[in-house]
């Protein structure tokens, strides 16, 4: 009778105890926004990424063997809802404005999908579906009957707690949050797919990104914001400041590159000759100056606000 292996990256359904397993010995560490391994030495960025990294060790499969658990280094970070950055206040009031604490900023939606494979593109026998947490494979056989349950949504990882955007549910322990069934449906696998509805995604050469992720954090006279894209073309980066928006046109040095198009409307209104950018290996980071002083409950003005309340201004003098 066939079993399911648990070990990690591996999980796949066996019946001779003597077949080479290919998995990671190690736990899952996530630190300061990188994702990896302890095991080996890879670190990406974003979650799917991370569930990319291929297995460094081989063996035989297991039924028993416990997955390590999760290390924690620090701070657990989401791979699209930033831990705050914690600010000092300052120890006397003539030392001027208190930097404010930040709510989680709301996640990009994720990258729409296609609804059918690439009818150009043969399915290899054994390919997972791409979808979050579906995990079917392809047999080889027809496609009749096929149902995809998946998590349309984005993983997030925060103060401990781990689930998906598109649903309630949370867990505390990694090994818990891989196991996290499905919350939407759908009538076929998506095992070859561009992950991109038909009729967009690529334009001359370049790879169309619809959304980054993006973090900031705040005084009470600036609001410093970073838009996570890596090797960014310094030469050709264009960045353009105005009194409620910030327009983006930044493209990769990658082999094909990537480009991120938008305008982004800001919560409050800025400065836009004071405003600055500087370009760095993994991200744009901006400089808002404010114009008004008022605290931002988020960066974007078309981005759900949490409810919280944040006050900035100057200290009170000691009595």
């Amino acid at each position: 009778m066939a079993q399911k292996c648990v070990h990690q990256s591996c999980g796949k359904m066996f019946t001779d105890p003597e077949e080479d397993c290919q998995y990671h010995p190690g736990p899952p560490i996530f630190h300061e926004g990188q994702k990896g391994w302890k095991c080996c030495k890879p670190r990406v960025l974003t979650f799917d990424e991370f569930l990319s990294i291929p297995p460094c060790t081989t063996g035989k499969h297991s039924t028993t063997d416990l997955p390590p658990t999760i290390e924690k280094k620090q701070a657990e970070v989401s791979d699209d809802i930033p831990i705050s950055k914690p600010v000092t206040p300052a120890p006397e009031a003539s030392r001027g404005p208190v930097a404010a604490p930040q709510p989680t900023a709301t996640p990009p939606p994720p990258s729409p999908e296609s609804e059918d494979d690439e009818p150009s593109l043969e399915i290899p026998k054994g390919k997972i579906c791409r979808r979050k947490a579906c995990g079917k494979s392809y047999n080889g056989e027809g496609r009749e009957g096929e149902n995809c349950v998946f998590h349309p949504g984005v993983p997030i990882f925060h103060e401990g707690s781990k689930g998906y955007t598109c649903c309630k549910r949370r867990v505390l322990e990694f090994d818990e949050f891989m196991k996290i069934e499905g919350c939407q449906t759908k009538d076929r696998h998506l095992f070859v797919g561009s992950g991109k509805k038909k009729g967009g995604g690529s334009s001359g050469g370049e790879e169309l990104l619809e959304t980054v992720r993006h973090d900031f954090y705040q005084t009470s006279t600036t609001v410093i914001a970073s838009f996570f894209l890596k090797k960014i073309n310094k030469e050709t980066a264009q960045v353009k400041f105005a009194p409620t928006e910030i327009s983006l046109d930044l493209v990769t040095t990658d082999t094909p590159p990537k480009r991120y198009k938008a305008v982004v409307p800001l919560f409050g209104p800025i400065d836009p000759e004071a405003s600055a950018f500087k370009i760095m290996g993994t991200k744009l980071e901006v400089t808002f100056v404010k114009a008004d002083g008022s605290s931002w409950p988020v960066l974007r003005s078309d981005e759900q606000r949490t409810g919280e309340i944040i006050q900035v201004g100057k200290a009170g003098r000691a009595l």
